[in-house]
């Protein structure tokens, strides 16, 4: 993309909202919250939605895999549109289009009903893509990366605000005299509206670049991407970089959520803990995107200052190395104490992993920003998926054999020797998975950049240092 690199902001500025990119930076990061929060929605009252509709245990853990292979071709998809048409239309048409579903799921009534509206929630996880991108053009190279891990961490905490605003909007509609089993459907229309009401303030409220629309840039005679977009959508396909860090998303984001997603469970069969005790432990772990993606995105700006693209790399490496040494080493603790201490540093590395990770992506083909950002994202959703069935996997054998061997040993037994199994499956699982995210840091290291690509964003970054200085 051809643009005068002046306009970009050289800084984030939170606070000045008469400029461009803080404004977008905002109404993004919001839009993106939003989002995840209507995805995610839905998980405090799962209870209530197997009991009205008469969910079995299958249709229950169908409704969570579409919800998540939904948002894998949806990310493919939006990366390579936001190139075409600009991320302003694209997140209108995603926040509008994407209500939908969010809303019609509070008016569902058979379980095939709730399954197809979960499979099309998903797609508003493709809301990542299009936040990266639309920082990724607001920001100046020196910069970039903070902007991105910030805008994607506060993002990010909707998928955790759920867990106490969902809750709470269903006391609020309650205490209006609606019912205590309708409430969750109620919630889930007042979240959709909410997201289509910021489509409305996203076409009105943002540009897709602080020179104009793409639309208007083209009218101009402004190149915006390549002559070709398909040409260079292949590009993107083709160049090694772009797979490699599919492979780091996958072994930072996708091992967060499934981290996440099995550490209640976890917590409670190997320590012992209260289910209320294990949930707000987790929780104040996803509220730690408040600060840490933050911090993978400043220091991947600041190696990229100190070493160039190289750089980047380099503490993009180091740090996803150092989220499977946390997650090995977790993995071993029978203490409480040491394991909640592992696990706080396990949740730093890996969100500050997923920050580096978008501080390299912008780099790697700047006429396909948003082609790159798609198939990336897309592999945090990839490695979820995966990382959730070996644990389920390795979970199932164990359970199943406990089950026998202690089969007539009375109910209490039973139960507690389900448990232990369990819980050491898991902790196998958690170890494997990390020994594979040190591999991968290692693999990171094959990131290259040609000596033009160095030079050009040595340039870039002096332009803008030059900028912040007479700002």
């Amino acid at each position: 993309m051809e643009t005068t690199q002046s306009l970009k902001a050289t800084k984030l500025n939170l606070f000045n909202f008469k400029s461009i990119p803080t404004r977008t930076f905002w109404i993004t990061s919001i839009s993106f919250f939003m989002c995840f929060f209507a995805w995610f929605g839905i998980v405090p009252f799962m209870p209530d939605v197997v009991k009205d509709l008469g969910l079995t245990p299958t249709q229950k853990w169908n409704s969570i895999i579409l919800a998540v292979t939904g948002t894998v071709f949806a990310r493919l998809l939006v990366g390579k549109l936001c190139d075409k048409y600009g991320p302003r239309l694209c997140y209108t048409a995603l926040l509008i289009l994407g209500s939908i579903p969010v809303i019609a799921s509070g008016l569902v009534q058979t379980p095939l009903q709730f399954l197809v509206c979960r499979l099309f929630i998903g797609f508003i996880g493709a809301s990542f893509v299009i936040t990266q991108v639309h920082t990724s053009l607001m920001f100046a190279s020196n910069v970039v990366g903070t902007a991105n891990a910030t805008s994607a961490g506060w993002g990010n905490l909707g998928g955790g605000a759920n867990r106490l605003g969902m809750p709470l909007i269903a006391a609020l509609v309650v205490s209006l005299g609606v019912s205590d089993g309708d409430a969750w459907r109620y919630s889930m229309v007042i979240a959709g509206a909410i997201c289509f009401l910021m489509g409305l303030v996203y076409y009105f409220f943002t540009q897709d670049t602080p020179e104009g629309n793409f639309k208007d840039l083209r009218a101009s005679g402004e190149e915006v991407t390549t002559k070709k977009d398909e040409v260079g959508f292949l590009t993107v396909i083709k160049d090694y970089r772009t797979w490699i860090l599919f492979i780091v998303y996958a072994a930072c984001f996708g091992i967060e959520l499934t981290v996440y997603g099995t550490m209640d469970d976890y917590l409670q069969n190997t320590f012992q803990l209260e289910r209320a005790t294990a949930g707000n432990i987790v929780l104040s772990f996803a509220l730690m995107n408040i600060f840490a993606r933050t911090l993978g995105g400043y220091f991947g700006d600041k190696f990229g200052k100190l070493k160039g693209l190289r750089g980047r790399v380099l503490f993009l490496a180091a740090i996803l190395s150092l989220e499977g040494i946390m997650l090995v080493t977790f993995s071993t603790t029978t203490s409480i104490v040491i394991g909640v201490g592992f696990l706080i540093l396990f949740s730093l590395t890996v969100q500050m992993a997923e920050g580096a990770t978008f501080s390299v992506v912008p780099f790697i083909n700047k006429k396909a920003i948003g082609s790159v950002s798609g198939i990336v994202g897309a592999g945090g959703n990839v490695g979820a998926f995966l990382a959730a069935m070996l644990l389920k996997s390795k979970s199932a054998v164990a359970e199943k054999a406990a089950l026998v061997a202690n089969e007539g040993m009375g109910e209490e037994m039973a139960k507690a020797a389900q448990s232990a199994a369990a819980s050491s499956a898991v902790s196998s699982g958690y170890f494997v998975i990390g020994f594979v995210v040190v591999v991968t840091g290692v693999l990171a290291l094959a990131i290259r950049f040609s000596t033009s690509d160095e030079k050009v964003a040595e340039k870039d970054l002096k332009q803008s240092t030059n900028d912040l200085i007479t700002t």
